[in-house]
């Protein structure tokens, strides 16, 4: 049996394992349980009643958490002429065409969100092999294949979130860092759920939202209490 460590068993014997928290309450535990060296991160759990194998049951969308992630993201732009200066001047860390897609195929991969022009799809096309599997494939639905590149650059380095619904139906993301306060915890848990809420997928039947629990990287899972979110 794995030897549990000290900071870890407190933070266990700290969560009721048979509780449901309130959000308040549990951006608080979540908080006061991070106790490693580094800036943890907070994450959020939530699995949904659904059957992603089927297309009116998939869920997916993108929420810009009021108080960001507290990551810094590296946003690569597929534009050309003046849409290229547009990206840059909003803070776009790589910015190419046809450049950029051989750089990416050679193992460029310094980026950790991908936003193209739609004359660019073309060329952003043929990386479907490398940026598919790490979920980076731009996407109209996302706002990450749009005319726009600015707002999505500046949307992108101030903390929006993409979620995707997993195979088993579970849906996590990083939302903060235990540096937040409580309260900005909370927010952004509320606005991440009601994100998901509202993504709910026309073939969704019965309980929708059936668990969510929150923790950070090297904290103890902290229940919530979904019938009060759904109220919300």
């Amino acid at each position: 049996m794995a030897k549990v460590g000290k900071r870890y068993k407190a933070a266990i014997e700290a969560v009721d394992r048979n509780k449901l928290y309130e959000l308040d309450e549990a951006a608080k535990l979540v908080k006061g349980n991070a106790q490693a060296k580094f800036d943890e991160t907070i994450e959020i759990c939530v699995n949904l009643g659904v059957d992603p194998r089927h297309a009116d049951q998939m869920v997916r969308g993108v929420v810009s958490l009021p108080h960001g992630t507290g990551k810094t993201t590296r946003v690569a732009v597929f534009a050309k002429d003046a849409k290229a200066d547009e990206a840059k001047a909003a803070g776009a860390d790589i910015v190419g065409a046809e450049d950029l897609m051989e750089a990416i195929q050679k193992g460029e991969s310094g980026f950790d969100r991908v936003i193209a022009t739609p004359d660019m799809m073309g060329v952003v096309g043929r990386l479907g092999k490398i940026l598919g599997p790490r979920g980076l494939m731009p996407n109209p639905k996302l706002g990450t294949v749009t005319p726009n590149v600015a707002d999505a650059v500046k949307d992108a380095k101030a903390g929006q979130v993409q979620f995707r619904v997993e195979k088993a139906g579970i849906v996590h993301a990083g939302i903060g860092k235990a540096s937040f306060s409580e309260a900005q915890i909370a927010d952004n848990m509320k606005s991440f759920i009601e994100a998901i809420n509202k993504a709910k997928p026309s073939g969704a039947k019965g309980a929708y939202l059936k668990r969510v629990s929150v923790s950070s990287t090297m904290g103890a899972g902290v229940k919530l209490n979904v019938a009060s979110l759904v109220a919300q």
